[in-house]
């Protein structure tokens, strides 16, 4: 039987996915079609860390790693909805959640010093951060508008924050001794085992990889940010905001750089609190009060220090001299550094230039802002819109063209498969990267503290990049651009592969570009306003960065958008859009029963699949399945069926439920299957007869706390309860089953 792979993720989509997968099931099957779970949560991957450890009725499989093998096979057919990039302090929140369930987990070391406690460390680094992506990702990604949203977004024009021409936001970022100015590249001539080691003057060897295996053809990256270039640097931009008066906020990606952002975060809160450390730092450190976790974790490790209340209010004295700090929530007095997983770039930095560039202050007003993106590679590019936003004001969602994008991300390409490979420098030496034969391919002097990392990118994945990019090309005639930075060493290397590679494929009368990031994002922003499509073709990283930028321009969110990755081996993996995994919606759920969280990126997901599934299967109930639920979702849009924002309107659950009845209509008119069409004619008019009891149902139960059973694992059957309350509805669908 032909099956679709659903996997249970986090927060808002997990409880999502209890109220729309039975809907799921029961129209699939009618097809043919099993649609089977695999979770892959946060909760889920630590228990099967140490399944071994727990007793045989709470182990769990590695729903993970078999998704990975399955990734690697032409049936494969994977949708995959965003999940929990977890930071450390999630982590240990989660471990203490499945600790009050029962489960005999083992604290998280910070400070590892035993066998067994660098072998729990070693586990839980496994699964934190980007533990989840670089596994299934094993194809390039395709991410657009589909046409029924961006056609609903001109209709239906979502709020655009108007920009003052004398805007004092800006971005800040290094100029020199960052990831991207000491890179460098090489590619491999044959397939080989390198080796990283540290050596001191006094020859001492720190091997930090012993095994790194590579192919001919592959590149491979070495670069480090020197600490100290960092601290200045930070300095500096501490006394700009001051001097400006504009709000300080850092902007980093603390969860799927899972190893340099939390080491380069912590820096932040040293050099902005230097005072604080200077007098108190050896006290907190004795204490394990690690700022790379953040001031909450901090603030909470202080409770139960003797000094910590005078520790305490020293870092309240040095926020109230300024600079003032953006805020998470000025109301409960969050800052942008309580929480490392609080502020991610590719999400904080568009809702900021959406907001005329504003943040949140101290005291709830809004502010102009200088975001500081430490490390030079990409932050010319939201530079490049602020000052376009300066100069022209707010886009326009009613006229403005799309950007989509094509991005380099299979095989673990780039700084998102760097996380085995990054590494604090514990003394003065030299970094040398080895091949089998002991020869020195790359070398950097680094000093103590300063973040090393190596990146690959393998030869395969980057033909597979250029083969799409031509083919959606092609299938548009949108302008094409390669971002590619001639600065860095590592675009360089990349474009002199990718001109290898077109020559491989007709590219006649198609424009395809190779731009400078800025520059490139410059001419995206030019066409938007004239209402022209471009194509944006861009490594790992910065397909993170428009796949959040653009969208959330152009649609008011990025989880609106269609995001497809072909897998290499020819099977599919279909993500349901970009947008984080919302944990403000899940506490709107526990405090109201009210989830706002849209599913409009799943619905369109799940078309894909379903196509995909019928080509591979030559399935056509499959394929009207899928065709019937684009027109489902785009009379969903139309009819304003997405969740609204107050009590008593409907919510996720209510969008649920009338994409169902438009999917049934749907099915019951379409004239291709006449088996089918009868099938569903019956359910189509059940649920439009029930339409205003089940929209009663369904509305009946906000406004009281609603429990779950658990944040990270919630209770299987009191979420299910609370994700579906319309007996009337549920019982209708159950006919199709």
């Amino acid at each position: 039987m032909p099956k679709i792979i659903y996997t249970l993720t986090d927060e808002a989509p997990l409880l999502a996915t209890y109220s729309f997968k039975p809907i799921v099931d029961a129209f699939a099957s009618t097809a043919g079609i099993d649609v089977e779970v695999r979770d892959i949560s946060l909760a889920g991957r630590i228990l099967a860390a140490f399944s071994d450890r727990l007793p045989e009725d709470q182990r769990v499989d590695d729903a993970l790693a078999e998704l990975g093998e399955l990734t690697q096979s032409p049936e494969a057919n994977i949708i995959k909805l965003p999940n929990i990039s977890a930071s450390v302090p999630q982590l240990k929140a989660a471990i203490t959640e499945l600790q009050a369930q029962g489960y005999d987990l083992p604290d998280y070391p910070d400070a590892p010093e035993s066998d067994e406690d660098k072998d729990v460390r070693a586990r839980y680094e496994a699964v934190k951060g980007s533990a989840v992506n670089p596994v299934l990702r094993e194809g390039n990604s395709d991410r657009r508008a589909p046409a029924a949203v961006k056609r609903y977004a001109q209709a239906h024009p979502h709020w655009m924050g108007e920009w003052d021409p004398e805007s004092r936001t800006n971005v800040a970022h290094m100029k020199d001794d960052d990831f991207h100015g000491n890179e460098q590249t090489i590619v491999m001539t044959q397939d080989d085992d390198l080796t990283v080691q540290l050596v001191s003057p006094l020859g001492k060897v720190q091997v930090l990889k012993e095994s790194l295996p590579v192919k001919a053809g592959d590149v491979v990256d070495s670069t480090f940010m020197s600490v100290s270039s960092l601290k200045a640097f930070l300095r500096r931009q501490i006394r700009r905001a001051r001097q400006e008066d504009v709000l300080f906020s850092v902007h980093l990606k603390a969860t799927m750089m899972k190893v340099s952002d939390p080491i380069m975060f912590g820096h932040v809160i040293r050099v902005f609190f230097a005072d604080v450390y200077r007098e108190y730092g050896d006290v907190m450190d004795a204490a394990g009060l690690n700022p790379n976790n953040g001031l909450a974790s901090i603030f909470e490790g202080l409770e139960k220090l003797e000094e910590g209340a005078q520790i305490r209010a020293a870092f309240e004295d040095v926020m109230a001299k300024g600079p003032r700090l953006a805020m998470v929530n000025s109301d409960k007095g969050i800052t942008n550094f309580h929480v490392p997983s609080d502020v991610i770039v590719d999400a904080s930095m568009p809702a900021m230039i959406r907001n005329s560039g504003h943040m949140w202050g101290p005291s709830g007003e809004e502010d102009d802002t200088l975001a500081v993106l430490p490390d030079s590679s990409y932050g010319e590019v939201y530079q490049a819109v602020i000052e376009d936003c300066r100069e022209n004001g707010a886009f326009d969602p009613r006229t403005m063209g799309s950007v989509a994008n094509v991005g380099l991300m299979a095989q673990k390409a780039e700084e998102y498969g760097s996380h085995d490979k990054t590494f604090e420098i514990p003394f003065h030496g030299t970094i040398q990267v080895l091949n089998s034969a002991g020869d020195v391919l790359m070398d950097d002097l680094v000093d103590p503290g300063d973040i090393w990392r190596a990146c690959t990118t393998t030869d395969a994945a980057i033909r597979d990049w250029v083969k799409l990019a031509v083919t959606r090309a092609r299938a548009t005639g949108d302008s094409t651009v390669f971002w590619l930075d001639r600065s860095r060493a590592h675009d360089r290397t990349l474009k002199r592969i990718v001109k290898r590679y077109l020559a491989e494929h007709d590219t006649e009368g198609l424009r395809i570009l190779f731009m400078h990031p800025a520059d490139a994002c410059e001419h995206a922003l030019f066409r938007m306003r004239k209402g022209l499509n471009t194509i944006s073709v861009t490594g790992n990283v910065l397909r993170d960065y428009n796949t959040d930028l653009f969208p959330i321009l152009e649609l008011g969110t990025s989880a609106k958008m269609l995001s497809v990755v072909p897998l290499m081996a020819g099977g599919g993996l279909f993500e349901t859009g970009a947008g984080g995994s919302a944990p403000k919606h899940v506490q709107q759920l526990v405090n109201e029963n009210y989830l706002r969280w849209d599913s409009l990126g799943e619905f369109l997901a799940l078309a894909e699949s379903l196509r995909q599934l019928a080509e591979h299967h030559d399935n056509q109930g499959a394929a009207v399945l899928g065709d019937a639920l684009d027109k489902a979702t785009e009379k969903l849009l139309l009819e304003n069926k997405s969740p609204a924002r107050k009590l008593g309107q409907i919510d996720n659950r209510g969008s649920h439920f009338w994409l169902a009845l438009y999917w049934a209509k749907e099915m019951a008119r379409q004239d291709t299957d006449p088996a089918l069409a009868e099938a569903f004619r019956s359910i189509a008019a059940e649920l439009e007869d029930n339409a205003q009891q089940i929209n009663e149902e369904l509305v009946a139960v906000q406004g009281e706390p609603a429990d779950i059973g658990g944040y990270y694992r919630p209770d299987h059957d009191k979420t299910m309860a609370i994700m579906r309350p319309s007996q009337t509805f549920n019982d209708i669908i159950a006919k199709l089953g």
